[in-house]
């Protein structure tokens, strides 16, 4: 598991992530052009639900999907997923040492470095080639262009809501951002896209946006909250991905009903207590505002909040949105991740290794986490929460 990771931790100070020396490992190991379609989503938030559903509907459709995500929740094994199901540790490992003997006929380092969540998603297209893959879906993990999902043309591209993240990085502006994001796609590639603001719109021109209702699915079968959105424009985006045919009203129901998202206003309980929890991934003031109406109208009230936002995450709509209420703020020992702004007087703070079942406990009984998905995954995995398999079809249905 190194191979995914060694050149991050080794990185100067200041390097970037190096696409050209990804380009020159995916050719070695012979997957720069995939036999299969590939669906790509980008964008700044929703892109996991997006992903999740388009891949749920696809293996609904009676193909074989290989799904690549990022970052993981509890497990390095949840970024590459065969219908809806983690890899194995064995597959895992062996998915490391192909990389690792293809890395070694590389040229050494020159200033840039393999990224992990790059890693992982050449990864991904090796085991989708091993497992005769129908189709596969790649979420992006942070850019378009920039990304190493760039490396695989897309055969149709889902772009979810974007907003000013990652300024400076992708884009000093939302249209900027845009712009290196809708990068991925090719001349012949299908683009869909959520509603988007004005000016992100004008950037993606006339590019399809799917609107409520525009996957054509009935309302229940599909999550509710603001997540619905994302879940609709990948079933669409699915349905636009070539020779795929409409699944069986009956399967495609199954298929649906059975999908999971943990992390996206999901309801746990702390073991070894009377706590329960809420969930969210959200990193900006509507979001969160979102999951705290959820919570209130399940509970009627909320005891606490624990939440983490990294600098580039919406901080100030968030303080607005749990302004009242008791909050604990949790930072990361994360390098690429800065948690620099000051906080409001009143909140408690904490480190990522008080995360534990008895933490969450001591907060009170109907508890709220939010933030950013490195933050939620650790909740998750505290809790004991599954994350192994985000949908279930026949061919998933084999033992644990």
């Amino acid at each position: 598991m190194d191979v995914f990771y060694r050149e991050w931790d080794r990185r100067a100070p200041g390097a970037s992530r190096d696409l050209g020396r990804a380009r020159a490992l995916a050719s070695v190991l012979g997957v720069l052009g995939p036999e299969v379609p590939v669906l790509t989503v980008v964008g700044s938030k929703g892109k996991g639900t997006a992903a999740t559903y388009a891949s749920a509907y696809l293996a609904a459709a009676g193909l074989r999907v290989c799904t690549v995500t990022s970052p993981a929740l509890r497990s390095d094994r949840e970024r590459i997923r065969v219908d809806g199901r983690a890899v194995s540790e064995e597959e895992l490992a062996f998915l490391g040492s192909v990389l690792d003997e293809a890395i070694a006929a590389l040229p050494a380092p020159a200033g840039g470095y393999l990224s992990p969540s790059g890693l992982f998603t050449i990864a991904g297209v090796v085991h989708a080639r091993r497992v005769g893959a129908d189709v596969i879906v790649l979420e992006a993990g942070m850019g378009g262009r920039s990304d190493e999902v760039s490396l695989f043309p897309p055969a149709v591209v889902a772009i979810t809501p974007i907003f000013r993240e990652h300024a400076g990085v992708l884009g000093d502006t939302p249209a900027e951002i845009a712009e290196e994001k809708l990068g991925v796609a090719g001349a012949a590639t299908i683009v869909l896209s959520a509603p988007q603001p004005a000016e992100v719109s004008r950037v993606l021109g006339d590019v399809e946006q799917v609107e409520n209702g525009g996957s054509g699915l009935v309302a229940e079968l599909l999550p509710g909250g603001l997540v619905r959105g994302s879940a609709e424009l990948g079933v669409a985006a699915a349905r636009r991905v070539p020779g795929v045919t409409e699944p069986p009203s009956g399967r495609l129901r199954e298929v649906l009903a059975s999908v999971v998202l943990p992390g996206r206003l999901s309801w746990h309980e702390v073991p070894g207590s009377a706590t329960r929890l809420l969930v969210d991934s959200a990193v900006d003031g509507t979001g969160i505002a979102a999951a705290l109406t959820a919570a209130r109208h399940a509970w009627g009230a909320i005891d606490h909040v624990a939440v983490c936002l990294p600098d580039h995450k919406d901080l100030d709509g968030a303080v607005a949105a749990l302004d009242g209420l008791p909050v604990t703020f949790v930072r990361l020992p994360l390098p690429h991740l800065r948690f620099t702004r000051p906080l409001p007087p009143g909140w408690d703070v904490v480190g990522a290794d008080a995360v534990t079942p008895a933490f969450l406990a001591a907060l009170g009984r109907r508890v709220v986490a939010l933030g950013t998905v490195y933050f939620t995954g650790l909740v998750l995995d505290a809790v004991g929460a599954g994350t192994e398999r985000l949908f279930v079809t026949a061919a998933s249905r084999r033992p644990s």
